[in-house]
């Protein structure tokens, strides 16, 4: 093998403590994630110990604040961490995503007497959870959602049915969002849902094209009591706290993306490298060269556009804009750069014994996952065009 396989990213990080989290979390991913992530994901296992440890190294709660058992961190350096865990494998580092997209609502929006009670927990006390928003007849247009919460004195009473819910069945909690109000986005309301609440079932998990390690499955509420305690917001708030949480969420599908591309990269050039034909490395050949370039090329674009778009929310800064276009620039590059692997490695790219042609399945989900890049379009066109007039 060739001497000159690919160095870790370079990366431009805030302060020292930032590099060396870093440091710790390539070292959890080289030494927990990475070897078992091509057995455990043909074999559809979740890696929930995985999650422990993360739970346990503080890698769960880090954009969160420290007075609850978060991180603190800011969102240039959470994402950062996201890219190195979903380079390592997709279920860790979008498992981590979501699990702060259950979080977020809570974070910023429940009273000091709720994300007392339960953040700790959430963010650094071993809990996994999951995000509830999507129907079966209500995916791009969510705010048709009809999952109903009924007040019962100072309970709500859920029912309805969530789909396509990462995590689904195997979370300790839910960020639900259910129609407590008329149609449309202001009858909307968020709540906080226990994992393992009397009437909550989930359906077996979908049979997926990629990340078989990541469960994805329906939730059936049948008539799940809520105390009111556990409603974040104000009643006909959720939809707003929905799309602020997508907005950080869209961010987290960016890095994910980014790190699912540069994995595939790294494959790519070692094989290159080290791949002789006609008595030449095939990274010696021209048009090889070339792909390998503008894969680079289109990583540390989407790396650049997703930093810049953390940086504004960081700063308090309007982001929602910058956010969809990191989610969709960085997603079609991860779905470019994992095709063009596969092409680098030619009949060997195409079996299950090198890692892209799963990195090239798990690339398409991420154009699908919280938002279609074509609902991505649309966010982006309304910023620049104002609303549709039809």
């Amino acid at each position: 093998m060739t001497d000159r396989a690919p160095q870790p990213v370079d990366r431009q990080l805030p302060t020292e403590e930032s590099r060396d989290l870093l440091a710790l979390v390539r070292e959890i991913a080289q030494r927990e994630i990475r070897p078992k992530a091509a057995e455990e994901e043909d074999s559809g296992r979740f890696p929930r110990e995985v999650f422990t440890l993360l739970s346990e190294a503080g890698l769960l709660g880090l954009p969160y604040p420290g007075e609850f058992g978060g991180g603190e961190q800011p969102y240039e350096v959470y994402l950062q961490v996201l890219e190195e865990l979903a380079a390592a494998r997709l279920t860790v580092g979008l498992g981590v995503s979501v699990h702060s997209l259950a979080c977020h609502g809570l974070a910023g929006y429940g009273t000091k007497e709720q994300q007392s009670a339960h953040l700790p927990a959430m963010l650094g006390g071993g809990l996994l959870g999951a995000y509830c928003l999507s129907e079966p007849a209500a995916g791009s247009d969510a705010a048709s959602l009809t999952t109903k919460a009924v007040r019962d004195g100072d309970d709500w009473i859920i029912t309805g049915t969530k789909a396509w819910i990462t995590h689904g069945g195997v979370a300790d909690f839910y960020t639900v969002l259910a129609r407590t109000g008329a149609e449309g986005p202001k009858g909307i309301t968020a709540f906080l849902v226990p994992g393992d609440i009397e009437g909550l079932t989930a359906a077996v998990p979908e049979k997926k094209m990629g990340m078989k390690g990541s469960p994805t499955a329906q939730l059936h509420f049948d008539g799940v009591r809520v105390p009111d305690a556990r409603r974040i917001g104000e009643e006909g708030q959720g939809f707003s706290i929905a799309l602020a949480a997508l907005d950080a969420g869209r961010l987290g599908i960016a890095a994910c993306a980014i790190g699912v591309a540069q994995a595939a990269l790294d494959e790519a050039l070692t094989y290159a490298l080290d791949r002789k034909q006609f008595g030449h490395p095939i990274a010696d050949f021209q048009g090889l060269r070339f792909m390998l370039a503008d894969m680079a090329t289109k990583i540390e674009a989407g790396r650049a556009l997703y930093l810049a778009a953390a940086r504004l929310r960081d700063a308090g800064k309007p982001f929602s804009r910058q956010a969809a276009m990191a989610k969709l620039f960085c997603t079609d590059a991860a779905m470019a750069v994992t095709t063009d692997a596969v092409q680098v490695l030619g009949g060997y790219g195409y079996t299950a014994d090198f890692p892209v042609e799963r990195l090239m399945r798990e690339a398409k989900v991420l154009q699908i996952v919280e938002g279609t890049n074509q609902i991505q379009r649309m966010v982006i066109a309304r910023h620049l065009a104002g609303p549709e007039t039809r």
